[in-house]
């Protein structure tokens, strides 16, 4: 189905429904916050009357771009209900998703797992972000100000400040449409960009420890026990993962964020080899050059470390 036809009949069932819910993935980014609550602001400007809330729970650190809305269970009875930036179910924020009447994904991720009655996927753009907005355009929806920001910052954050190879010339035309609106883009350049100490001496172990093997795959381990003589929480980690790849000599690499006992959260990311296969080996997926993915054991991280050698190694 085009897109264009898939943009018509969202349009059509957000115009129908009095109660929209819209749920976004755990742990949540710039672009997963920035396309809920885009949207959210969008549909409220658009339609005043509709009730429209959005739900999961509160992202340490990015406070200052949304807040969460406490929805009880009656609620989703004769709710709309919308998911943004999650690629599968499991990682949906808030299991409630599929309790309304009408389920919707909008999405950029490979569309491994087809859930919902409509599916706006498009794992071309460079973020959801930029899918709300063509999606508001298209349907000729108010674009508030509160929303620009919010699209922008999802915009921002999902390319890596236009750096990554997902930046078409439709995401900087959007761009330049969205800071158009009132809002200070640099200052949520700046918020994007900014270190707690904590996280600046992350910054520093990190660089300190990786690994850099012969072939251009880098790896690091951040340990429970680490993050904690860090005083840096599993969230906040999260700003350290493009680090590695500001080396030169670094073309795929993997960090390992303990988050319990044999559970390692697995951020992996490249310049160029394909790693959403690998990631899906080890219970993730993602992009082709941006993906997550979960290790069990000591030997399990050894086996990615390996994987992503023999990715390195084939790419040259």
């Amino acid at each position: 189905m085009q897109k264009k036809e898939l943009q018509q009949q969202i349009s059509a069932q957000i115009k129908a429904f009095d109660t929209i819910i819209i749920h976004r993935h755990e742990k949540a980014d710039p672009d997963a916050l920035g396309s809920q609550v885009g949207l959210a602001e969008i549909i409220r400007a658009s339609f005043p009357d509709k009730k429209v809330y959005v739900v999961g729970a509160a992202t340490e650190g990015l406070d200052w771009l949304a807040t969460m809305a406490q929805v009880s269970d009656d609620i989703y009875q004769q709710a709309l209900v919308i998911v943004t930036d999650t690629a599968n179910t499991p990682r949906i924020d808030d299991q409630r998703f599929d309790q309304g009447r009408k389920l919707i994904k909008i999405d950029h991720h490979p569309n491994d797992d087809a859930y919902g009655d409509i599916q706006l996927v498009d794992d071309e753009a460079s973020s959801t972000s930029e899918l709300i907005f063509d999606l508001a355009i298209a349907a000729d929806f108010k674009l508030p100000a509160t929303a620009a920001r919010l699209l922008y910052a999802g915009l921002v954050g999902d390319t890596g400040r236009f750096m990554y190879a997902n930046t078409s010339a439709h995401t900087l035309n959007v761009a330049a449409e969205l800071i158009t609106a009132d809002f200070d883009p640099t200052i949520v350049n700046r918020n994007l960009d900014t270190l707690t100490p904590e996280q600046a001496r992350l910054s520093a172990y990190v660089l300190e420890h990786m690994t850099v093997l012969p072939s251009g795959a880098a790896y690091v381990t951040l340990t429970a026990a680490t993050l904690a003589t860090l005083k840096v929480s599993v969230a906040q980690a999260h700003a350290v993962v493009s680090l590695p790849g500001k080396i030169a000599a670094v073309i795929v690499w993997s960090i390992f964020v303990e988050q319990a006992p044999n559970n390692y959260r697995v951020h992996l990311r490249s310049k160029a080899p394909i790693i959403n296969q690998l990631a899906k080996k080890h219970d993730g997926g993602g992009h082709p050059l941006a993906s997550g993915a979960r290790a069990y054991s000591e030997a399990e991280i050894q086996t990615i470390i390996h994987e992503l050698d023999q990715l390195a190694q084939n790419n040259k």
